[in-house]
């Protein structure tokens, strides 16, 4: 089964500044606003970063996974990450071996998706999405080719996850997705297309999306910061 990372999302309690630092510091253009995200009482931007995707959620009602989350973890930060397979039944067959509960089953535009809970997978919500040719992606929209602005970054190639036990949640998404933790100093996970690392809770705010990585155009850039994420910066 191909897997690759598609999209990477954040969660903000005000969604204006955190679309400005990220259209100001990765060169990126708003492309969509999913007015199906309201159903979990939020709103919406999605920025192209080549093919991929950067998306930031903000709660607009009360009692919402999101509102919790940012409680939770005192601001700002990371909110889910969505992987792009091209067999989502024959994963969804496993799921429930695993002991994986699937919490929400979006449809879009050619796009179908499975968020599973986040308390069976730990760090994120994650979502498995399919779609009708591999190349699109409903979730931003019909035109999202027409804002792709390459000056700055090109292309999203990693997430990273931090917990108190890297090691185990490792294994754990591994064995989720079916996939090999690869040995080394910081456990990882290879896709088909990006990589999702797991490090040490650094910061006090507990497991979740601490950083992704994306590939820069300029060679300069090394390191940012967005809504209470960080930005790695590769060539």
């Amino acid at each position: 089964m191909r897997m690759r990372l598609r999209q990477v999302a954040l969660v903000a309690a005000d969604l204006d500044p955190v679309e400005r630092q990220i259209q100001e510091q990765l060169g990126v253009e708003l492309c969509f606003r999913d007015p199906g995200v309201g159903a979990y009482g939020l709103h919406n931007g999605l920025f192209p970063i080549g093919d991929k995707f950067l998306e930031v959620v903000a709660p607009t009602e009360d009692g919402t996974t999101a509102g919790r989350l940012l409680d939770k973890r005192g601001g700002d930060g990371g909110y889910m990450v969505l992987l792009q397979v091209d067999d989502l039944a024959g994963f969804e067959a496993r799921l429930p071996e695993l002991g994986v509960r699937v919490v929400s089953t979006p449809t879009g535009e050619g796009i179908v998706g499975r968020h599973l809970h986040p308390k069976d997978i730990g760090g994120a919500i994650v979502s498995i999405d399919e779609t009708q040719d591999w190349d699109d992606w409903g979730w931003a929209g019909p035109s999202w080719r027409e804002h792709v602005r390459t000056d700055v970054v090109s292309d999203l190639i990693g997430v990273t996850v931090q917990s108190s036990d890297p090691d185990a949640m490792a294994a754990r998404w591994g064995e989720v997705l079916g996939r090999r933790v690869l040995d080394g100093a910081i456990p990882t996970i290879e896709l088909d297309e990006g990589e999702i690392e797991f490090v040490p809770d650094s910061d006090g705010r507990g497991d979740g999306i601490s950083a992704f990585t994306v590939r820069a155009t300029d060679e300069n850039l090394r390191v940012a910061d967005v809504g209470g994420v960080q930005v790695r910066f590769s060539d």
